[in-house]
C-alpha cells in the first residue's frame, strides 16, 4: 500500500509517527500506544494515539508484527523518516569528530592502509559493520622486486603510483642464485616501470621470446611466475573491498531471526559483482545513499540497512565509497552524518 505523502499528514500525525519511529530505532521492538501517550512530547490519551496509529497503518507507514502487539515502521515508513533526516541531520559529537579527523594523521601509510584505518574507525564509532570500496583505477607500477625468503619461497613486491604496496608469494626451487632475482627485478623495472599490471601481463607474454634470449632460463621463469600471480587481479574493474566490524552486526540478535542470513550477506559483499553493483549505484547518484532492507537485493532477506557515501579525488571524480551496514533499526540520525563526514575526510586526504 502506498504511503501517505508528507504534505497530507497533519502536524499531530507527523509527531506521533516520528515518536514511534524514534522509539523503534532505539529498541528494535514494536511500540505500543501507551508508551507514546506517556511521552512528554505527546499530550494525548492512549485511545487517541491508537486512532492515529491505525491511520498510519492504513497508510502503509506502520504495521503490527503480531496480533495485539505494538507497531513498527514499514520500509516505506522508515524511508519517509530517513529522508526527513537527510534535510535536518544532527551534527557529530566532538569525540566522533576527533576520531575521524585522526585519519588525516596517516603519514607513511599506503592508500589501502589509510582506508582500512577509516573502516575500523567507522565500525568502532557506529557499533555496526563498515565497508570501504577502494579506488578501482588500474594503477601504474613504480617498482617491482623479487625477495628471497625461507622455505623455498620468493616474495614479489609491487609498489604502485599511489604509494600502495602489495606483496605476493611464489614457490621456487631451493638454491636459486641471488643474481637471478636481481636480474629479474632489474629487467622488469627497466622494461615495465610506469605500466599497469594488466599492461605488464600482456607485455611479458609478447616479450617472452626476447626475454629468454637476453636472460637465462631461471630468470625468465622467475619473471613469468612473478607476473602470473597478478593475472587474476588484472582484468577486473571492480572495487577492492575493505570490511570491518562484522561481529558488531552478528552480535545484534535483534537484527535478524537467522544469523546465517547475515553471514551470507558478507559472503555476497565479498563477491566482485555485488561490490560493483553497489559502486554503480553510488556513481549514478553522486551522493549519500541509504538502502533499507528490500530496496536492495543484497539486504532483502537480512533485515539490514546500509548508509553509503562516495568519496572523490582531487579532480572531483568518484573513486570509491564508504559506508555502514547495520540492523534496520540502527541510529540513522547519528550514522548518516558520520558516514558523510568520513567520506569527505577521505576525499580531503586523497586530494
Amino acid at each position: 500500500m502506498a504511503s501517505t505523502p508528507v504534505t497530507e499528514m497533519t502536524w499531530r500525525t507527523t509527531q506521533i509517527f516520528n515518536e514511534i519511529v524514534k522509539n523503534y530505532l532505539e529498541t528494535g521492538s514494536p511500540v505500543g500506544s501507551g508508551l507514546i501517550a506517556a511521552s512528554k512530547e505527546v499530550n494525548l490519551s492512549s485511545a487517541s494515539v491508537r486512532a492515529i496509529m491505525a491511520e498510519l497503518e492504513s497508510s502503509g507507514l506502520l504495521f503490527s508484527p503480531h496480533i495485539s502487539a505494538g507497531r513498527v515502521p514499514t520500509r516505506a515508513g522508515l524511508r519517509l523518516f530517513v529522508d526527513g533526516l537527510m534535510e535536518v541531520c544532527d551534527s557529530l559529537a566532538l569525540d566522533e569528530h576527533s576520531s575521524i579527523d585522526a585519519l588525516e594523521r596517516s603519514d607513511g601509510l599506503s592508500v589501502n592502509q589509510m582506508l582500512d584505518k577509516a573502516s575500523l574507525a567507522l565500525s568502532g564509532l557506529s557499533k555496526c559493520a563498515s565497508l570501504v570500496m577502494a579506488p578501482t583505477e588500474d594503477l601504474s607500477v613504480n617498482h617491482i622486486e623479487f625477495v628471497p625468503i625461507q622455505d623455498n619461497r620468493i616474495l614479489v613486491i609491487l609498489v604502485f603510483s599511489n604509494g600502495h604496496v602489495e606483496n605476493r608469494m611464489i614457490a621456487f626451487p631451493a638454491g636459486l642464485p641471488a643474481h637471478v632475482m636481481t636480474e629479474a627485478s632489474n629487467y622488469m623495472n627497466s622494461q615495465y616501470k610506469g605500466k599497469s599490471v594488466s599492461e605488464i601481463i600482456t607485455l611479458v607474454e609478447q616479450d617472452k621470446q626476447i626475454c629468454r634470449a637476453e636472460l637465462d632460463s631461471l630468470t625468465s621463469d622467475l619473471i613469468e611466475r612473478g607476473v602470473a600471480i597478478w593475472s587474476d587481479h588484472a582484468d577486473t574493474q571492480e572495487a577492492a573491498l575493505i570490511l570491518n566490524g562484522q561481529a558488531n552486526l552478528l552480535e545484534d540478535v535483534r537484527a535478524v531471526e537467522d544469523l546465517a542470513r547475515v553471514r551470507t550477506l558478507f559472503d555476497k559483499l565479498e563477491m566482485r559483482g555485488h561490490t560493483g553493483h553497489l559502486m554503480d549505484s553510488v556513481l549514478h547518484a553522486d551522493g549519500l545513499q541509504i538502502f533499507i532492507g528490500s530496496e536492495n537485493q543484497l539486504f532483502s532477506e537480512t533485515g539490514c540497512s546500509m548508509v553509503l557515501a562516495p568519496y572523490h579525488n582531487s579532480e572531483r571524480k568518484i573513486i570509491g565509497a564508504v559506508g555502514v551496514i547495520g540492523p534496520r533499526h540502527m541510529n540513522y540520525a547519528r550514522i548518516i552524518p558520520m558516514v558523510d563526514y568520513t567520506s569527505k575526510t577521505i576525499a580531503k586526504i586523497l586530494g
